[in-house]
């Protein structure tokens, strides 16, 4: 990795798992200027993973498509955007063990995140629902 602030070359002086978001936090040195700062790694799920709908379609997964879906259903909550950030990366490591072979079902995914949100707010899980009830209702075919 390059400095931040010069592009030079940097080393990692500390580097700790974040077991719940999947994440590795490392502190960084540059080698050139001096300067410390912190970087996060974490896996790139938009191009990693994909969606498959009842018409039997594949799109992408989108992680700000599901924050944006949460956000709106946490809107009348003062905390929503703090809120949604944690209640997407709930959802994330809780759909993670149903991906088969890079892909969930859409059924599965706006099921799991309703049931993360009933848990959390009953009243953002039925704004959820409502705009999410063919997919959490319909089996797939």
């Amino acid at each position: 990795m390059v400095c931040t602030y010069c592009s030079g070359k940097t080393s990692v002086t500390n580097s700790r798992l974040q077991k719940k978001i999947n994440n590795v936090w490392r502190r960084r040195l540059c080698n050139d200027c001096g300067a410390l700062f912190s970087t996060q790694e974490h896996v790139d799920h938009e191009k990693t993973w994909v969606v498959q709908y009842f018409d039997g379609s594949f799109k992408p997964f989108q992680r700000d498509k599901l924050f944006l879906s949460i956000y709106k259903s946490c809107q009348h909550r003062s905390s929503a955007l703090p809120d949604a950030q944690a209640l997407t990366a709930t959802a994330i490591s809780r759909i993670n063990p149903h991906i088969q072979s890079g892909s969930i079902d859409v059924h599965k995914l706006t099921s799991e995140v309703h049931a993360i949100m009933i848990r959390f707010d009953t009243s953002a899980a039925t704004h959820y629902k409502a705009f999410h009830s063919t997919t959490i209702e319909r089996p797939r075919k």
